[in-house]
């Protein structure tokens, strides 16, 4: 047999929060934050903020955003989080400042063990660092860390650590080159 569902079996504590927490938060991310209008971002930062996450100032979050567990996010000033964001917080997922996640992109921080029968949970955390760029429809795999600066092209798929201030793209995600920062090019052009 290579995997029996059956025995399969949450740890005690691994949602962070009771069934009762869990359960009130998929009730309301539905209603009161996805049905929230466009331009309510405080009122989104102030339900996920209710349900333990870290949300600096000035983030903006999409309403068709979607948060598994909200007290499993941190989310640094100004960043952005667009629609139809998945946002799977079975583990820590720490976005730093001035990060973009586009809409449609998928941060995974949970999968399973299929070397065991019982096919069990594993989670890692995810950490995108402050200025990152994760394009529309990216993929990140549980346990990467995007750092500072670097861009994550459309469509990619990250299942490796990215390095600071490079941009990467495709299947899986290969550095193509160095980020110019925006000092350097007031320089070149003056």
């Amino acid at each position: 047999m290579y995997q029996d569902l059956n025995s399969f079996k949450l740890k005690p504590g691994e949602r962070g929060r009771s069934a009762w927490i869990v359960q009130l938060w998929w009730i309301v991310q539905p209603v009161l934050f996805g049905m929230s209008p466009q331009f309510m971002f405080g009122w989104r930062r102030f339900l996920l903020r209710l349900f333990g996450a870290r949300i600096g100032k000035g983030v903006l979050i999409r309403p068709s955003a979607r948060i598994t567990y909200p007290w499993k996010i941190e989310i640094g000033d100004y960043s952005w989080i667009g629609d139809n964001t998945m946002l799977y917080s079975l583990g820590l997922i720490s976005i730093g400042r001035n990060v973009v996640v586009s809409q449609s992109s998928y941060l995974c921080t949970g999968t399973h063990d299929y070397t065991v029968p019982s096919f069990d949970l594993i989670t890692k955390p995810i950490v995108i660092e402050d200025e990152a760029w994760v394009a529309t429809d990216v993929f990140v795999a549980p346990g990467v860390t995007i750092g500072k600066g670097a861009i994550i092209a459309a469509r990619s798929t990250v299942t490796k650590d990215i390095e600071s201030l490079y941009i990467y793209r495709g299947n899986p995600a290969k550095k193509v080159r160095q980020r110019i920062m925006f000092d350097e090019v007031k320089l070149d052009a003056g």
